[in-house]
């Protein structure tokens, strides 16, 4: 499995969507540098408020650009960045992947997948509606999460738009998704 970077984003501070920019250095063991959800610890404001020395499994959040296309089609504007993603990618099936799955990005950089993202309230804010076309209720009763992925940084290196992203799955059996 291979598919590509689209784009990539951060920002320093604490916002809902993120800034494009040209690259960004994934750092081992904290996440995007200069973004403000690096940290080995939880950065994220809801999850410091219940126990701030919680480990930090949402160092990289990465989403689909097919999603985009998907929301384009239901008449929402999305771009790279708005919905506060560090990476997108295309022609993978990021949500489909296994816990554990490993994503090398670029020459060096490897991102392990620990969850799916929780789509919050905030999307809804962004734009109205927009919550419940990337949080869907299977017939089932099981929520579909369609907000991206999360993950931490296990090697550092630069990615940007254009660089490959070659999956290494995890030892069978394989543990689906949940959100973290």
């Amino acid at each position: 499995m291979q598919g590509t970077v689209t784009a990539v984003a951060r920002s320093g501070e604490h916002h809902f969507s993120k800034v494009p920019v040209a690259s960004v250095e994934l750092v081992a063991h904290l996440g995007v540098a200069q973004d403000a959800h690096a940290g080995v610890t939880v950065q994220h404001r809801s999850r410091v408020a219940v126990n701030p020395d919680q480990p930090n499994l949402r160092q990289v959040h990465l989403m689909h650009a097919e999603l985009f296309d998907e929301l384009d089609e239901r008449g929402f504007t999305v771009r790279p960045g708005d919905l506060g993603e560090n990476i997108t990618t295309r022609g993978l099936d990021l949500l489909a992947l296994p816990r554990g799955t490993r994503l090398q990005l670029g020459a060096s950089a490897v991102v392990e997948v620990t969850g799916l993202r929780n789509p919050c309230g905030q999307i809804e804010a962004f734009q109205p509606g927009l919550l419940a076309a990337v949080l869907e209720q299977a017939p089932d009763g099981r929520w579909i999460r369609k907000a991206g992925i999360m993950g931490v940084v296990c090697a550092g290196g630069t990615v940007a738009p254009g660089d490959a992203v070659q999956v290494t799955l995890p030892p069978e059996p394989w543990v689906p998704l949940e959100r973290v």
